[in-house]
């Protein structure tokens, strides 16, 4: 009969929180390294449009085809696309540019599954924290164009959303594609949110729809007509504040 040793467990709480406290200073070392490289890899990509839409769409959809062209009137309009990085819309958007005029950028996450990066991208980036991805959708981006999409299309656009109402990025056109698609959401967010006034009629005005890819450019170009898209130093301090 043989008595196998245990090596004793730590019991000092002290040191476990000392651990602890460690492990997570060098993860916020981490997060900013990540912030920095993908600030010095982006702040020359502007004016930009940020395409959103789900990871699942096959190539023979017509979502996929429709953001294929999209993609390429906004990039032979000046626009840099940004996507995802991943399959689906987010590879039609890339795919879509990639021959155009403006750079075709892939934000990649390191995703279990799903999340494999396609291969239209000039400009390629990496991230393990999806808040950080979210951040580098936003700071970019002169418009966002909303492809159907599921829980994290959802997700993204209504972040996006949130931070114009709230003041805490500048007003840009949200553009939704595919009206029967976004109908049901649409209808629901006209009665039920304004109707219990969770949101006031005014945020309506946040959202636009629009099918046609040349009148998705056209609008983009028609909200920036007045003002350019330079950002003015105070708006580039709001933008360090999302």
């Amino acid at each position: 009969m043989s008595i196998s040793k245990k090596v004793p467990k730590t019991t000092n709480p002290d040191l476990q929180g000392q651990h602890q406290t460690g492990h997570e200073s060098w993860h916020a070392f981490e997060i900013m390294a990540e912030f920095v490289d993908a600030t010095e890899r982006l702040k020359e990509i502007t004016p930009a449009v940020t395409i959103f839409g789900s990871a699942r769409t096959s190539v023979d959809h017509p979502y996929y085809k429709l953001t294929e062209e999209v993609a390429r009137l906004l990039s032979d309009a000046g626009f840099s696309v940004i996507s995802g990085g991943g399959p689906g819309i987010m590879e039609a958007a890339n795919k879509g540019a990639f021959p155009g005029r403006s750079p075709s950028i892939g934000l990649n996450i390191e995703l279990p599954h799903e999340q494999t990066r396609n291969p239209y991208q000039d400009v390629s980036q990496n991230f393990k924290h999806f808040f950080m991805r979210k951040v580098m959708f936003v700071k970019y981006a002169s418009a966002y164009v909303v492809m159907p999409g599921g829980f994290g299309t959802l997700d993204e656009v209504m972040e996006a959303i949130t931070l114009i109402q709230t003041g805490k990025t500048l007003k840009m056109p949200i553009i939704l594609v595919c009206e029967a698609f976004w109908r049901g959401l649409l209808d629901w967010v006209k009665t039920t949110l304004v109707d219990e006034q969770m949101i006031s009629v005014e945020d309506l005005d946040l959202i636009q729809v629009i099918d046609d890819p040349a009148q998705i450019v056209e609008a983009i170009f028609k909200h920036y007509e007045t003002r350019g898209f330079k950002l003015s130093p105070e708006e580039e301090q709001v933008q360090l504040y999302l």
